[in-house]
């Protein structure tokens, strides 16, 4: 509900289920048969990847590659807040919610995973940073992007 209240709507989630669109109400998403890595993205973005060694890269790239062009013109993307880890670099140029307590995310059956075991963050790109950071900071400490 953040997420789209600071970007206005959820037009993609590139990243998800059936079942997790019931939560994320995006007006369009790519789920693991349509690949949201090899499709280009529109309008306003909520990422939520397949955490993995290998995909937080390709994901964040993806991301970032997406932004750049324009295509996406705001996005939410909630990651682990591995701030050592080399895909998550990039990441801290932009305004970011560190959330506490521990987020506990849904797996694409729409079951709740519970017990995560590494803090999260939700990272806002887009122009809009004070109305990010009014719509998140009861969620946590808010960075302002660098």
């Amino acid at each position: 509900n953040a997420a789209r209240w600071v970007m206005g709507s959820i037009d993609l989630d590139p990243a998800s289920s059936a079942a997790a669109n019931q939560r994320v109400k995006a007006g369009f998403f790519f789920d693991e048969a349509t690949n949201g890595l090899v499709q280009q993205w529109h309008g306003n973005v909520w990422l939520n990847h397949p955490f993995s060694r290998k995909g937080n890269k390709l994901w964040i790239e993806k991301l970032l590659d997406e932004f750049g062009t324009g295509r996406a013109e705001q996005a939410c993307c909630i990651t682990f807040a591995a701030t050592s880890e080399k895909w998550f670099q990039p990441l801290a140029a932009f305004s970011q919610c560190y959330l506490s307590p521990r987020t506990n995310y849904y797996l694409p059956s729409g079951k709740l995973k519970r017990g995560v075991s590494k803090g999260s963050v939700v990272t806002y790109l887009g122009s809009d940073v004070a109305r990010f950071a009014s719509g998140f900071r009861v969620f946590g400490a808010v960075k302002d992007s660098i």
